[in-house]
């Protein structure tokens, strides 16, 4: 087992990026360019991750969960214009808010973390 799979925040991701892309996978509604930015940032946010704890100095980890935590940030922008041209529920709109919000909390404090 890599060491990325051992955390909660990896799984909270992982779990979120499915959701976002079996989502998208099913709207017909969303423009194909909205869609793609949306899951290259979503899924950055992962990798960044991933390739954070993967990384030996301090220094790197943190630049990394930083790169995956502006990548949360840039998902929830996408996020927010998708539902200001009203293309996405409200309902959908807050479930994928609320869990990108965990997200970047459980980043910051793993960030916050790193001596």
């Amino acid at each position: 087992m890599f060491d990325f799979e051992k955390l909660d925040i990896y799984h909270v991701v992982k779990n979120l990026n499915t959701k976002v892309y079996i989502y998208l996978h099913e709207n017909n509604i969303i423009e194909d360019y909205y869609k793609d930015q949306w899951i290259k940032a979503s899924l950055s946010s992962v990798q960044n991750l991933a390739e954070g704890v993967g990384r030996v100095t301090p220094d790197e980890k943190k630049h990394f969960i930083s790169l995956s935590r502006g990548n949360i940030f840039k998902s929830v922008a996408i996020l927010q214009l998708i539902k200001d041209l009203k293309l996405i529920e409200e309902q959908d709109y807050g479930s994928f808010y609320d869990e990108y919000e965990k997200s970047s909390k459980m980043l910051l404090g793993m960030f916050r973390s790193i001596k």
